[in-house]
């Protein structure tokens, strides 16, 4: 299969995961407008809804951490980026990816995944009173840094296949309003 065209599968699976994110967002905000409604009105409150927020956080941040780097719209420091020729962001990108994002990502997909497999053996539940069950939030940290590790592939071969002149990548870069 054409290395592309795996970027291409890539650039899907983060898409889809990216979507999902994007719901989670509405999701998170109308359980927390209803919780905070519940607790007011009648004095009711459960820490279930409180760790259900915060999974869907979790799911907000890794799940659309891919998806971010795809649109290349990631956070960078831009000491030079903005400096330079599409060419130099190109080798800027392919010395960041290859440095930085690969190793931090296969680590910590490496280091996250007993953390996971340990809650759903013992089959986790948190200690608080309404606590909910911890495998699910702890299944998104590897899922998450794994998808983002693909996607990191897949950047980098896109910017590899770009410098050998088979396609075009934007480097365009706009820097902040002051």
């Amino acid at each position: 299969m054409d290395l592309l065209k795996i970027t291409r599968v890539i650039d899907g699976l983060s898409d889809v995961f990216g979507f999902i994110a994007k719901w989670l967002v509405l999701l998170a905000c109308l359980v927390s407008a209803g919780n905070a409604t519940i607790r007011y009105l009648f004095n009711y409150s459960s820490n279930g809804w409180l760790e259900i927020q915060w999974y869907m956080f979790a799911g907000i941040v890794f799940f659309g951490a891919a998806q971010t780097l795809r649109l290349n719209e990631h956070v960078r420091v831009d000491l030079l980026y903005s400096a330079v020729s599409d060419r130099a962001r190109l080798w800027i990108d392919i010395i960041g990816l290859c440095v930085f994002l690969l190793p931090a990502m296969t680590y910590l997909t490496y280091m996250t995944w007993p953390f996971f497999l340990n809650s759903w053996n013992s089959q986790e539940v948190s200690s608080n009173a309404g606590g909910l069950i911890l495998w699910p939030v702890k299944l998104v940290l590897p899922l998450g840094f794994g998808l983002l590790l693909l996607q990191g592939l897949a950047e980098l071969a896109k910017r590899i296949a770009a410098l050998a002149g088979v396609v075009k990548i934007d480097t365009h870069y706009e820097a902040p309003l002051q």
